[in-house]
Formats: C-alpha cells, sequence, structure tokens
C-alpha cells in the first residue's frame, strides 16, 4: 500500500519544488515529475504513474488541476485508478479523495453531472442538425461534383460517346464517384 505522488509543471521556468515538498510531506515514497503543458494528453510520467499503481496503492496530486485538463480527463484518469484497484487524493482539493466515503460520493456525482452534460450536448447538437436540414442546410462532405458536371457525365454515358474512366480524369474524380452517379 504505497503512496505515489504526482507533480507537474507546465513549462521549463517553472519549478517542481514545492509540489514534491507537499507530496513528500503527505508520504508519498515515489514522486513522478513531469514538465508538460496540461493540455496535452501524452504525459508519460503519467502513464507511468497509472501503470505503477496497484490495489491499495494512492495516487497523490497537489492540486487537481496538475493532473487533469479537464472534467473528463480526471474522470478518465480516476477510471484508471479506480480499476487498478486504488484510491486517488488531492492534497489541496479535500473533496477529491476517493479513500473517503465523502470523497467517493463527490466525485460520482461529478461523474453524474459530466455524464448528464454530454447528453444534454448530444441532444442540443442532434436538435440543431435537425433544425438546419429543415432550412435546406447539406450535411457531409461536399459533393465531387457540381449539378452541371453532373448533367453532363449522365448525357455523356447515356449517348455512350465517353467512358466512365474518360469522366473520371476530365473531371478529376475516381471511377468509382462517376459509376454512382444515378441513372
Amino acid at each position: 500500500m504505497a503512496i505515489i505522488g504526482y507533480a507537474r509543471v507546465s513549462t521549463d521556468g517553472q519549478t517542481l519544488d514545492s509540489q514534491i515538498a507537499a507530496l513528500k510531506a503527505a508520504g508519498a515514497g515515489r514522486i513522478y515529475r513531469e514538465t508538460a503543458s496540461g493540455a496535452k494528453s501524452e504525459r508519460g510520467e503519467l502513464a507511468r504513474a497509472l501503470k505503477a499503481i496497484a490495489a491499495g496503492d494512492t495516487l497523490v496530486v497537489t492540486r487537481l488541476d496538475r493532473l487533469a485538463r479537464s472534467t473528463r480527463d480526471l474522470l478518465n484518469i480516476l477510471d484508471a485508478v479506480a480499476k487498478a484497484g486504488a484510491g486517488f487524493r488531492s492534497l489541496a482539493d479535500v473533496w477529491a479523495d476517493t479513500t473517503t466515503p465523502h470523497g467517493r460520493l463527490m466525485l460520482t456525482v461529478l461523474g453524474g453531472l459530466a455524464e448528464f452534460e454530454r447528453d444534454l450536448i448530444r441532444t442540443r447538437t442532434g436538435e440543431g442538425r435537425v433544425r438546419a436540414k429543415t432550412r435546406g442546410v447539406h450535411m457531409g462532405r461536399p459533393p465531387k461534383l457540381t449539378t452541371h458536371q453532373k448533367r453532363e457525365a449522365l448525357n455523356a454515358l447515356a449517348d455512350g460517346s465517353t467512358s466512365q474512366a474518360d469522366l473520371a480524369r476530365r473531371f478529376n474524380v475516381s471511377q468509382a464517384t462517376i459509376s454512382r452517379l444515378p441513372r
């Protein structure tokens, strides 16, 4: 049952000293140190820390913003910690402590709110898509051929004067695009 610390600063000009001191005072035996922007999803030392935790261990950070860049990122990291059978604790954010019943409750509520927000966004996006379609907005990729080009290609195919391959070269599209034209 080890206490594993994770300390991160965003730029080379910043120092990890105060975080490391706080993590050592909290009993961290191993501390993973990183200089990387929180916006980067690839944080090697965080990945190593998550691989190192085992059942009964506790991952400790000084503040939540040192660990995650968003609520979704935080919930994903905490899910990885929970799957390892470990706990999580933020020294400055006492409510973020999965080693206590109150902390688990707060993070469960936070997770529920994030899921609710995702569902709301999905619903609003779907409604917006429906409204846009009723206004005649085209969804998806733009057509490869203009209406005039389609008509010209269909006429050429109908009178047999040009092959699909020749039309594809003329309009700079694939032969499949020509073959899918409705006849």
